[in-house]
């Protein structure tokens, strides 16, 4: 395995070059110019091409993206035009309620759609099957905007229960308490995607149960509940772990809306924002930054495969 982890380390060398090529170009492909949004609607065709020399700008894009990726490779993303702070600072300072809303997000994903899917594999054809196969269906198909937007009706302005918006660091006053400023937000985020895990869980449990091995634990005269987990769940965990490959994937997009809908001083909102102020080095840096993650965890759901299952051979 130690082999494999290095060789696919070096495999996402390319990769990487490649995607700082494709996020660069997209990134410049896009309409409006840095110089003028910055000074203003007030400034002079002067001062917006003084403004663009000193920023670099006016340089060839193949000369530009030569230092900004021999700026990356010494673990330099470059300046913020909007903020005039280094990216990495920029970024770390969205970073905490990120990354927090993204835990909060898998735990609610892990407890609701994992125990569910169980439940809907084990009373398979039952009214409880239908029950939570329907509502599983129901918030697969509701936009996040949309549920989280009712959310914020019911919850924070019918029964005053949750905040609708911001965060307070939980270095702030408050401390972990101020977690409750993203159980809306994570749960907006994460009914959609343990929905997915309800019925992959569901479908998975199914077909290993038709196997043979599992046929044989019942024969012995297990008990179902021990046949459930033991055999059955453990097998089709092998197709749950790939689909948190692709739940992360989908986090990362939807991230974007429910920060906007909730005032959330995350990674998704400074996208948004840097994106209508044309700060070309922070978008470059963080979606640099998020498609190194998302090759990590695709490597981690590859090393997940031979640890569920021993027959599967990573070479």
């Amino acid at each position: 395995m130690i082999a494999y982890t290095f060789k696919r380390l070096l495999t996402l060398v390319p990769t990487l070059l490649a995607a700082s090529v494709l996020v660069f170009l997209f990134i410049h492909l896009i309409p409006g110019d840095p110089a003028a949004i910055l000074l203003g609607d007030t400034a002079t065709p002067e001062e917006i091409l003084a403004l663009t020399r000193e920023l670099g700008l006016d340089r060839p894009l193949w000369q530009q993206y030569v230092l900004w990726f021999k700026n990356v490779l010494s673990g330099d993303l470059g300046r913020s035009l909007f903020f005039d702070t280094p990216v990495l600072q920029v970024i770390a300072d969205g970073a905490e309620t990120s990354i927090l809303l993204a835990l909060l997000t898998m735990f609610w994903i892990v407890i609701l759609g994992i125990p569910i899917g169980i439940v809907s594999a084990s009373y398979k054809g039952t009214w409880i099957d239908q029950v939570t196969s329907g509502f599983a269906m129901l918030f697969a198909s509701i936009p996040t905007f949309w549920l989280g937007l009712y959310l914020i009706l019911i919850f924070s302005v019918g029964l005053g229960w949750l905040p609708s918006s911001g965060f307070p660091s939980v270095s702030d006053e408050g401390g972990w308490t101020n977690m409750r400023y993203l159980i809306l937000p994570s749960l907006t985020l994460a009914a959609p995607n343990a929905a997915l895990i309800i019925r992959l869980v569901r479908s998975s449990m199914l077909d290993v149960s038709r196997e043979d091995h599992v046929r044989t634990a019942r024969s012995k005269g297990l008990h179902p509940a021990r046949v459930a987990i033991k055999h059955v769940f453990r097998n089709a965990l092998i197709a749950v772990a790939a689909a948190f490959g692709f739940t992360f994937a989908a986090l990362i997009s939807e991230a974007v809306v429910t920060e906007t809908v909730f005032s959330l001083p995350g990674i998704g909102r400074l996208v948004v924002q840097s994106i209508l102020r044309r700060d070309y080095p922070v978008i470059q840096g963080v979606i640099l930054i998020i498609v190194v993650l998302y090759m990590f965890v695709n490597l981690l759901v590859d090393l997940a495969y031979a640890w569920l299952d021993p027959r599967v051979s990573l070479s």
